[in-house]
């Protein structure tokens, strides 16, 4: 980076990259996992899935919010010679960094349903859904500070997440027009040139 600047990632993409690959893994495995009866019967594991995706919605979407509230608090404006990286990058390198995980996640949950049917595919697609409505409260936030929160990308794991980590130290700061995504991390829809 010249001059000291750092490569920073939106911290609400961050968190929203594993929403979508999480849900659809989920999904489909619920889908294939409810076909076997299982050791409990559909019935049992439809319900006892439900039970899990609610469960895990809450847990993900609720955990760590004080530590991102603290970060946001003490967030700095970004330097001038701060790079934000594109959300596209900063998804593909959580997307890579997790596919082992998510390829044995999505596994354990089809094994499971000879057991439990449904039950693992839902636990993944209600930690998903969890994933989007934390990344949904941090863009209100954003919204209402009118800035958006960034993460230094060195801080964040090998892994490419983590953005309320112990090696997070801080956040940065800018306005709500900076970068290539919304608050809350969706992609911007630009206007077509005419």
């Amino acid at each position: 980076m010249a001059r000291g600047g750092q490569g920073l990632a939106r911290v609400a993409v961050v968190v929203r990259a594993g929403a979508a690959p999480l849900w659809w893994c989920g999904a489909v495995a619920a889908g294939v996992g409810v076909l076997p009866p299982g050791m409990t019967g559909r019935r049992i594991g439809v319900t006892a899935g439900a039970a899990l995706f609610v469960a895990a919605l809450a847990v993900v979407a609720l955990v760590r919010r004080k530590r991102y509230d603290a970060l946001a608090r003490g967030a700095a404006r970004a330097g001038k010679y701060d790079v934000l990286q594109d959300r596209a990058v900063t998804v593909r390198n959580w997307r890579r960094g997790h596919r082992w995980w998510l390829l044995l996640a999505f596994a354990a949950a089809l094994g499971s349903s000879f057991a439990v049917p449904a039950a693992g595919g839902m636990l993944l697609a209600g930690a998903g859904t969890g994933l989007r409505l934390k990344a949904a409260w941090l863009g209100r936030r954003e919204r209402s500070g009118e800035t958006l929160l960034w993460v230094r990308v060195d801080w964040l794991d090998r892994r490419g997440g983590g953005p309320a980590g112990k090696a997070v130290k801080g956040l940065r700061a800018t306005g709500v027009a900076a970068g290539d995504a919304t608050p809350g991390g969706s992609r911007r829809r630009t206007a077509a040139l005419v």
